[in-house]
């Protein structure tokens, strides 16, 4: 996700910091009222940049104060936490794979902001109204082309080819159970495994077997793609080792990394029939929040055109709006593959399952 946020805009943006406090909303020495706040809980989205912050509260009035969790998973832990007393006003960054939880448990509240706007597309994984869309990408293979050639490794047609010997030692795996694209993927291959011809194996068979063969296995995202994948911009990253030929990224990973290269990239996307998983991330007003009115003028603000058409661009992902492209410029939408046949599983089944298959997980890998 970490996002799942791919981490490249984190080398072109400056994180803001943040803190939960007590921070009193009444008058100030001076005698004048404090302005409100919106305490907001995320992870580093690069698009919530100084300038985006301010332009809201130039707008509305509100200042924001941002509460930093590593991860989805890490904002879905500090609002289960805090639910007796809820200490942020909105959750930003729960994906499609993690949002069930915060819904079984009752986490959110209804938001009063306006979707129309938002796609259908967008909208298929929830849409009901205790969470709104804000960002979505493919999540997918993503190998080196200069190593995957025909001649050094072969494209592979089938998930079960990365079992054969050539692979071995040369895959990254963001563990599903600390990283939200590792988890995204691995509900891919439950759909996948259940879909092919083959009745007597499952995805856990087949984790099983990438692990006997030498599958690399990080604790999220940023260290299978930035540090040990050959094909994208790890290698100018200190401590790169670059001896995966293939990772866990995003259809449009390679998008970004043209984007940014002058239209050039060696790395390409593999979009197997449901070996792909649509990722939704979401915003949604915490239950118990204090500054409610402050969270859906920030929600309303955020699904705005001047914020989420540009999203791309500022947060590496695509927009949840209607008619939302890829853009041309310096090959990013060129590079950007989209998916033959996303996997097909409910947001429902996820939250239903997910356990379950974080245990099988563990059990097929270790």
């Amino acid at each position: 996700m970490r996002k799942i946020l791919f981490v490249l805009s984190l080398l072109l943006t400056t994180p803001l910091a943040g803190c939960i406090d007590n921070a009193s909303l009444d008058e100030s020495p001076s005698g004048e009222e404090e302005p409100a706040v919106v305490r907001i809980l995320t992870y580093d989205i690069a698009a919530f940049s100084e300038s985006m912050f301010s332009t809201f509260t130039n707008q509305t009035g509100y200042e924001i104060e941002v509460v930093r969790a590593d991860d989805a998973g890490g904002i879905l832990e500090k609002l289960l936490q805090t639910k007796e007393a809820p200490q942020v006003d909105l959750a930003i960054g729960l994906d499609n794979t993690y949002l069930q939880s915060a819904l079984d448990f009752n986490l959110l509240q209804q938001h009063q902001t306006d979707v129309t706007m938002v796609s259908n597309t967008a909208l298929e994984p929830y849409d009901g109204p205790f969470a709104v869309p804000f960002d979505r990408g493919d999540v997918c293979l993503n190998y080196d082309e200069t190593r995957v050639d025909g001649e050094n490794l072969t494209v592979p047609t089938s998930l079960w080819n990365l079992t054969e010997p050539q692979w071995n030692g040369v895959m990254a795996y963001p563990s599903p159970l600390t990283s939200s694209p590792g988890r995204a993927f691995m509900a891919a291959t439950i759909d996948y495994f259940e879909n092919d011809e083959d009745n007597t194996t499952d995805a856990f068979d087949w984790w099983k077997a990438i692990a006997e063969n030498g599958a690399i296995f990080t604790s999220g995202w940023t260290e299978a793609y930035e540090t040990h994948y050959s094909g994208g911009y790890g290698e100018w990253v200190e401590g790169h080792i670059g001896d995966a030929a293939m990772t866990v990224s995003y259809c449009h990973s390679p998008g970004v990394e043209a984007f940014y290269s002058s239209n050039w990239t060696k790395s390409t996307s593999l979009t197997l029939p449901r070996a792909t998983f649509h990722q939704v991330e979401y915003a949604a007003v915490v239950n118990g929040a204090s500054e409610v009115d402050g969270a859906n003028a920030f929600l309303a603000y955020l699904l705005s055109e001047e914020v989420n058409r540009n999203m791309p661009e500022n947060n590496l992902m695509q927009s949840v709006l209607v008619d939302a492209a890829w853009p041309e410029t310096d090959g990013y939408a060129y590079h950007t593959d989209t998916p033959e046949m996303n996997a097909n599983i409910t947001t429902e089944r996820i939250g239903q399952e997910m356990e379950s298959w974080l245990s099988a997980w563990q059990d097929a890998t270790q």
